[in-house]
């Protein structure tokens, strides 16, 4: 069962929009936010980038909008549209072919063994309690996942990880970081003793960075992070 949150972005020109062109938008996902539509009927960010878009250009009609990736609803950070039905399939296989690369931020409570490391685990998805389960050998079913992280600053309770992710599975990082023990902030799912306010786990999509798949330039986006002490405190 999620947190409600208020309706968000109930003013499409609330929408924090960190970059725009013909071709794509890029936002910055609020903790709570849901990023296509689900069982729980909540309005999607989907459909808030889809209102921004159509009072922003004054569009008549359907506004068209192309979902790409997705972030969980308690996560916050970069979420990238497309805007066009020809450039969806073109970011479709950047984030495919691995060529779209995903750096996130999370607050951990532990301070991890080896400030820097790669893990390696092999991640089982149980649907029904809509959680994945970190295993050190492959086990059938599971899915092969990796990340990259390293610690870049200490808090007075708290440490700091930039965290590269090198696949796309459900759950990686909040899975991999409890499997390493160090479950990130607010994540009762994965381990944390006690849940935040709001519902909101400390995992932020930092930066995203690709290749323009029209204009083939390099783009590199970032998100700040909510406005959050403890987020404020690590900048």
């Amino acid at each position: 069962m999620h947190q409600k949150t208020d309706p968000i972005h109930s003013n499409p020109q609330n929408l924090q929009v960190l970059y725009e062109d013909n071709h794509l938008i890029i936002v910055n996902k609020r903790p709570g936010d849901i990023v296509q539509g689900d069982k729980t009927g909540d309005r999607p960010l989907s459909e808030v980038t889809k209102a921004y878009l159509k009072k922003r250009h004054n569009k008549p009609g359907n506004v068209y909008l192309g979902v790409v990736h997705r972030l969980d609803r308690p996560t916050s950070g970069i979420v990238l549209f497309a805007k066009t039905s020809k450039a969806l399939p073109r970011l479709n296989a950047l984030f495919a072919n691995k060529e779209a690369q995903k750096t996130y931020w999370a607050l951990v409570k532990k301070m991890p063994a080896a400030p820097t490391g790669t893990l390696i685990h092999w991640l089982l998805r149980n649907p029904r309690q809509n959680k994945s389960y970190a295993h050190t050998k492959e086990i059938a079913g599971s899915k092969k996942a990796i990340l990259r992280y390293c610690a870049i600053k200490t808090l007075k309770s708290y440490t700091l990880l930039e965290i590269d992710l090198q696949t796309g599975r459900h759950h990686q990082i909040r899975s991999q970081l409890s499997a390493m023990g160090c479950p990130i902030k607010g994540d009762l799912k994965y381990g944390f003793d006690r849940s935040n306010a709001d519902g909101s786990i400390h995992l932020h999509a930092r930066k995203l960075a690709f290749v323009h798949p029209v204009k083939k330039v390099p783009m590199e986006v970032i998100a700040p992070t909510p406005k959050d002490p403890l987020w404020d405190a690590c900048l």
